[in-house]
């Protein structure tokens, strides 16, 4: 079997930034093991395979399936943008395990309507955490969850870019995910960097499940509807956020392909 494969930088304005994202275009729904086989071997944080024939579009990291993945949607939307599926101004809904996701192909970015998940405050993620991470108590300004994930906010930007994570201290701990974030400079609103060891990626560059979760934190921290947001990964990335509908955020960003080609199993 011949499986159309494409690896695309999303939340990108050029190639070699943003977060690699694995895209495999599947003639119908191919078993569970098979798509994990071939997420692993992609070797990239999340590769979403999409069935136009039932719209069904599921993320797999190296080592497991996940239920929400962001830069995987866009990555799936800008191929089919690119392919000619998906054409300007129109909207797709993707059928995915966190319900129906709809894409909309604008001219300068493509906006992915997601669920808001506001971060329960009340949780704090513990002193273990904190000390994994390398933060004190003085530098973290709040914490809570939001569903399995710890939700960090810190004293301010410099914080956040001078993170060196202890991986083998965080992975001995209970978790899925950490987000760590504070107040932006230079244009942005908020800046953030994301660390999940637990699923096979140390450090993910770009990802749009968290402002699911930064979106509704930041949004009424600092009382706009709408936020220019970075990613201060090594190879960073921009989005853009805006309270949509109740319960929604709307995610924009760009992608670039730069690897097309056959998977064969």
């Amino acid at each position: 079997m011949e499986l159309a494969m494409y690896l695309v930088d999303a939340f990108a304005h050029q190639a070699f930034s943003g977060n690699p994202a694995g895209v495999c275009i599947t003639p119908e729904p191919l078993p569970d093991t098979l798509l994990q086989k071939i997420a692993a071997e992609m070797a990239v944080s999340e590769t979403a395979f999409y069935a136009p024939g039932n719209q069904q579009l599921r993320w797999f990291t190296p080592l497991t399936e996940v239920n929400l993945c962001g830069h995987g949607t866009l990555a799936t939307a800008h191929v089919l943008q690119q392919t000619g599926a998906l054409n300007l101004g129109d909207t797709l809904t993707f059928s995915t395990l966190s319900g129906p996701l709809h894409v909309t192909a604008g001219r300068d970015a493509i906006t992915m309507d997601f669920p808001l998940l506001p971060p329960n405050m009340a949780v704090p993620a513990g002193q273990s955490y904190l000390a994994a991470l390398g933060l004190t108590d003085e530098q973290v300004t709040a914490q809570g969850m939001f569903g399995e994930k710890h939700f960090i906010v810190v004293s301010s930007e410099a914080v956040v870019r001078q993170l060196a994570p202890d991986f083998a201290a965080l992975r001995a701990l209970p978790g899925r995910g950490i987000v760590v974030s504070a107040r932006g400079e230079n244009g942005f609103d908020m800046v953030s960097r994301y660390f999940a060891p637990w699923v096979g990626v140390n450090e993910d560059p770009v990802t749009g499940s968290a402002h699911c979760a930064l979106a509704a934190y930041w949004c009424a921290e600092l009382g706009k509807a709408q936020l220019r947001a970075f990613q201060a990964s090594a190879r960073g990335g921009e989005l853009s956020l805006a309270l949509g509908e109740p319960g929604r955020v709307n995610i924009g960003g760009q992608a670039r392909t730069v690897l097309v080609g056959q998977f064969i199993v």
